[in-house]
């Protein structure tokens, strides 16, 4: 069975359609939620899932191995952030190297980079006047969004879109291709 560990900041929507996605697979689930947020809703969809859901400070991350760690104990054949906002760590990436992936709200490489999350991307491309944005999914080098490409999907964006429309349609991208994107790696590796 292959293994998967979430990272995730916020409320969690993605890890928990990624976790429900993988519950009646019996070639991959989502063993672990992980979170720099203390006070994320994700550990409570984790939780009410039956996933273990474990929350890590600044110092744990970036200072000591507490995290590479968790990691090298529960030997995940793919890390998956959904939604972590945190820049990951070196360490990390060399010690799982081509199996840390992240789902994007927009088509990079516009729109990616520090600071470039949630509705802050949907705000550029609205006030950019794109016509058509997406989802990339990823893999995560050191520098934010510039891993290599694995998938992207597409929406239209219309003159009369505001922000929280972007928004809605990215998350309905999100929750329809990411599950299958990682479904498809897992069997490929």
């Amino acid at each position: 069975m292959k293994r998967i560990v979430i990272f995730a900041s916020g409320s969690g929507t993605n890890a928990e359609n990624l976790i429900k996605f993988f519950q009646n697979r019996n070639h991959a689930s989502v063993i672990q939620v992980l979170t720099n947020n203390p006070h994320a809703k994700v550990l409570e969809r984790a939780k009410n899932l039956k996933v273990s859901g474990l929350s890590f400070n600044r110092t744990a991350f970036y200072e000591t191995d507490d995290v590479l760690n968790i990691l090298k104990a529960a030997h995940p054949d793919l890390i998956v952030l959904a939604g972590f906002l945190w820049k990951f760590p070196e360490a990390i990436l060399n010690e799982f190297p081509n199996k840390v992936i992240n789902v994007h709200p927009a088509l990079l490489p516009k729109y990616g980079g520090k600071g470039m999350y949630g509705i802050h991307v949907h705000e550029a491309v609205v006030n950019h006047k794109e016509t058509e944005t997406g989802i990339t999914i990823h893999y995560v080098n050191e520098h934010y969004d510039e891993g290599a490409i694995i998938f992207q999907a597409t929406c239209e964006v219309l003159p009369t879109d505001t922000a929280e429309d972007v928004a809605a349609k990215i998350h309905e991208l999100e929750m329809e291709h990411f599950p299958k994107v990682i479904e498809e790696l897992l069997k490929n590796k």
